[in-house]
């Protein structure tokens, strides 16, 4: 019975998140209403505020949820290589995570630079819903790995804020240069920054 009231619960915060997905994309968030992602979701106002406090949150956690499954998809490649080298298989997943934007675009055109450091740690360490918990994830991965880090905290808010600033223009405008010609001065970047971090 439980199981059943939770899938169904599932199915509706699902249902809302992927109908304000396409509206935000379709009308803009700012011509997208509560009332309208509830009509398309087919379910009660008052069920959008079981899950989300309002529209920015509904945003934020459906940047990360889409973020989230993109990190997935990245690990599960990365699985799959022999990569070794920490530094490395950090840069195949920033590799693999930025031609997933370039491919579909519509994440980047939905954040427009309004996910800021705070709300993205809020949202992930308080959203239990979504299947993987980005944030402890990134950090993890620097905690467990054989190199050890002076703050890694730090390191991994410098790596993500350089990213997704350095990354934004290029793989939306093309500006300053294509994604492909931005990618090994961004590389050596990363590995700069958490070479001079090691411990």
């Amino acid at each position: 019975m439980s199981s059943k009231w939770d899938n169904n619960k599932n199915q509706k915060r699902t249902a809302l998140l992927e109908n304000a997905f396409d509206l935000f994309i379709t009308k803009g968030i700012n011509k997208t209403s509560i009332s309208d992602i509830v009509e398309k979701a087919g379910v009660a106002k008052g069920t959008f505020y079981l899950y989300f406090k309002d529209k920015d949150d509904i945003r934020n956690r459906l940047i990360l949820h889409k973020i989230n499954h993109i990190f997935s998809e990245a690990e599960k490649a990365l699985a799959k290589t022999t990569l070794t080298d920490f530094t490395e298989r950090i840069i195949f997943i920033t590799g693999f995570i930025l031609d997933c934007l370039q491919e579909d675009t519509s994440i980047l055109a939905l954040t427009a630079k309004n996910l800021n450091w705070g709300s993205f740690k809020r949202v992930v360490k308080s959203d239990k819903n979504d299947e993987l918990n980005l944030y402890d994830l990134y950090v993890s991965q620097f905690e467990n790995g054989r190199q050890k880090y002076k703050n890694t905290e730090i390191l991994v808010y410098m790596i993500i804020e350089f990213i997704t600033s350095t990354c934004y223009s290029s793989i939306l405008y093309g500006e300053p240069a294509s994604l492909t010609e931005l990618k090994p001065y961004l590389y050596d970047t990363i590995r700069a920054m958490m070479k001079t971090q090691e411990l």
